[in-house]
């Protein structure tokens, strides 16, 4: 009766236990990863002018997203106070709603020529004035500029680092965060005489401006992220993670450096981006997101 008691107590450990280290398994590839939209635009659709409208619902996507483990999102459809045709608050609710939260928006307003030539920013501030509403309405955290092209003069790049300065003060007197997200045209000369991305980072107020840095267009530039996170600590709250194509599978952008340094680097939150696809946009951002999850060297959280 003892053997067969303990028998018993054998065949349930082998019965429990696989499940429990599943269960832990689980809970640890639990990950909080960002997407941005520009990923899988394609799903959501077209902005048609002719009807102020997307063409398609992305409301599926989202649910989508969720479920494959991404746990927030990053707008790339800003546009006359609204998200992807959606006012804020319906926007809000449409990410929430399928399980995941609202990060940050890719949107900017350059300045008309006049403006860089006099330095008076006054008109497109009230733009942005109403675009910073929308963005807390809406919930996020960050606002971010995606691209500036190269200004013909450093007198012009210097004036844009005063706009920004300008637009981070007002997000931060409303309780967001503002920031420059890179290409890799940022690591060309202006006149010959300074890098326009250094130039911005060594022009722009820590307090107002942060960098979102594309790990993916530093490498283009022929840079190193690591470098940058170490001649700049602490100036990049947001990282857009991003490969050739998958992430992970180029092997041409040094993702374990990236995530070791990334404490120096200031990192709070992490963005996957996918511009490209090997396979369908549904199988591309789930392989992206895996490699993420199953890489030791990828924290559950940076904002804590």
């Amino acid at each position: 009766m003892k053997n067969n008691f303990y028998l018993l107590l054998v065949l349930a450990s082998l019965i429990i236990l696989p499940q429990t280290i599943l269960a832990q398994n689980k809970e640890n590839a639990k990950k909080d990863i960002a997407i941005q939209l520009y990923s899988v635009r394609d799903r959501i659709g077209s902005y048609v002018n002719q009807t102020g409208k997307y063409d398609t619902d992305y409301t599926a996507i989202l649910k989508e997203l969720a479920q494959m483990g991404y746990t927030a999102v990053e707008a790339a459809g800003y546009n006359d106070g609204k998200f992807y045709n959606r006012t804020p608050q319906e926007f809000r609710k449409d990410v929430e709603t399928a399980g995941l939260k609202v990060l940050s928006s890719h949107c900017t307003k350059p300045l008309t020529p006049e403006e860089l030539v006099s330095g008076n920013f006054t008109e497109s501030l009230k733009w942005w004035d109403t675009a910073i509403k929308a963005h807390k309405d809406a919930g996020m955290i960050y606002i971010v500029t995606p691209w500036l092209e190269v200004p013909k003069t450093v007198k012009d790049l210097k004036t844009y680092c005063d706009y920004y300065n300008e637009i981070g003060k007002r997000c931060k007197a409303n309780g967001l965060k503002y920031g420059y997200h890179n290409h890799a045209h940022e690591f060309q000369k202006v006149e010959d005489k300074v890098v326009m991305m250094d130039f911005m980072i060594e022009n722009t107020n820590p307090e107002f401006v942060f960098i979102e840095m594309d790990v993916y267009w530093v490498v283009i530039g022929k840079n190193s992220p690591v470098d940058y996170f170490n001649k700049y600590p602490g100036r990049f709250s947001v990282l857009h993670i991003k490969d050739h194509r998958e992430i992970g599978q180029s092997g041409m952008v040094g993702f374990d450096a990236i995530f070791k340094n990334a404490e120096t680097a200031g990192v709070k939150h992490i963005i996957v981006e996918v511009e490209k696809y090997s396979t369908t946009i549904e199988e591309s951002i789930k392989t992206s997101l895996d490699y993420l999850l199953n890489a030791q060297f990828v924290k559950a959280s940076y904002s804590k």
